[in-house]
């Protein structure tokens, strides 16, 4: 495991709640906030300051990405549209004091490189993962799919966080086929404002206590 305290937050498609989780974790843990690949700037400010807003950050709490493309598209496409190809050194975890929250780039088999995914950062970066996860019709086989592919390569998974309206059947199928936890829910909002974010980071678990569950 890595020297750096921290998680890295997954999911198990783009646009399902990854950064709003971030911003949860961030807030819960008065964490550090890094998003290593950005995409999608041509559409969007990024996810790195909706996180700074949503969890009310301090700047010294914010990581540049290390990369940034304005394409909506995968890393790896992305930079081909700049001719920028990732380079796995600028990819190394900071070490900074306080624990760190990594918010990947859309799903587990997100291409990065020629010779990486998503997935293989993970792995390379040693932090617990996060995975979050649709409530919906779905969400079964794409979440054991990927909880699949986490533990095959070794990484510890600290639990799942179902986004959407409540489904509790979902809930217990992922937790009893995947041997996993639900480590908490994110319902629906009409709108997701810094108050919604504060009052969600008082159900997430200490990360002390996520990690002993997973050493039982």
């Amino acid at each position: 495991m890595s020297s750096q305290r921290g998680v890295f937050v997954t999911g198990t498609d783009t646009g399902i709640g990854k950064t709003l989780v971030s911003a949860i974790l961030c807030r819960a843990w008065h964490a550090t906030y890094w998003k290593p690949l950005q995409t999608g700037l041509a559409d969007e400010d990024g996810d790195t300051p909706t996180v700074r807003d949503l969890a009310g950050l301090d700047p010294s709490h914010i990581i540049p990405p290390a990369y940034a493309f304005q394409a909506p598209l995968a890393p790896l496409a992305a930079g081909d549209l700049e001719n920028v190809t990732v380079n796995p050194g600028r990819l190394v975890l900071p070490q900074v004091p306080e624990t760190l929250v990594v918010e990947g780039a859309g799903g587990l088999m997100v291409p990065v490189r020629e010779d990486t995914m998503i997935v293989d950062l993970i792995e390379r970066l040693d932090l617990p993962v996060v995975l979050v996860t649709r409530s919906g019709l779905g969400t079964i086989n794409h979440t054991l799919l990927s909880l699949e592919a986490l533990r095959r390569r070794g990484v510890p998974v600290l639990g799942v966080v179902p986004v959407g309206p409540p489904n509790p059947g979902n809930e217990r199928d992922i937790a009893h086929f995947g041997k996993t936890h639900i480590l908490f829910r994110v319902p629906q909002f009409d709108a997701i404002t810094e108050t919604v974010v504060s009052e969600l980071s008082g159900h997430v678990p200490s990360l002390d206590v996520l990690q002993q569950q997973i050493s039982q």
